[in-house]
């Protein structure tokens, strides 16, 4: 392979991870004006409420799983508080730790938004991919997310 097809060639996963982030950043905008428009919920306060639905968590926890720092997340969850969704409530066993967890009316919404969310995302997939692309799709990204969970030493 001569320099300039080497070349080509090296650009071939840069424009890969670009489309990837493209679409991806799109439907997040499409999932999250959906969400606002039909339940009143940012995207972000799903993603929340998605990790409440079987029980209560730190406030450290959820920070640390969605990538948010402390504050962020404080000022988050204030937000649905305000909102009636979640409730606060101290440790039993450590006074420093706070847990969330929904309300009733969190519960509800997030049933609401499942149903907004699984509409969306069959709407954007079902148009432009038949079937089998979607199971290759599928297969594709499973593959990847797992080599990501490894965290490949030469990688980073």
């Amino acid at each position: 392979m001569d320099a300039d097809a080497e070349g080509i060639a090296d650009q071939e996963p840069t424009r890969d991870f670009g489309l990837l982030l493209s679409a991806t950043t799109r439907l997040e905008r499409i999932m999250g004006r959906a969400l606002e428009r039909r339940t009143g919920i940012t995207h972000v306060m799903f993603e929340v409420m998605l990790r409440l639905q079987d029980g209560c968590r730190s406030m450290s926890h959820l920070a640390q799983e969605m990538i948010l720092t402390s504050g962020g997340m404080t000022r988050l969850i204030n937000r649905m508080e305000q909102a009636g969704l979640v409730v606060r409530a101290t440790s039993p066993t450590d006074r420093r730790v706070q847990h969330a967890s929904l309300t009733e009316r969190g519960r509800e919404t997030l049933e609401r938004a499942l149903l907004v969310h699984g509409e969306v995302l069959r709407e954007f997939f079902s148009g432009p991919l038949s079937d089998r692309q979607r199971a290759e799709l599928r297969q594709a990204l499973t593959l990847l997310e797992a080599r990501g969970r490894k965290e490949l030493p030469s990688l980073g």
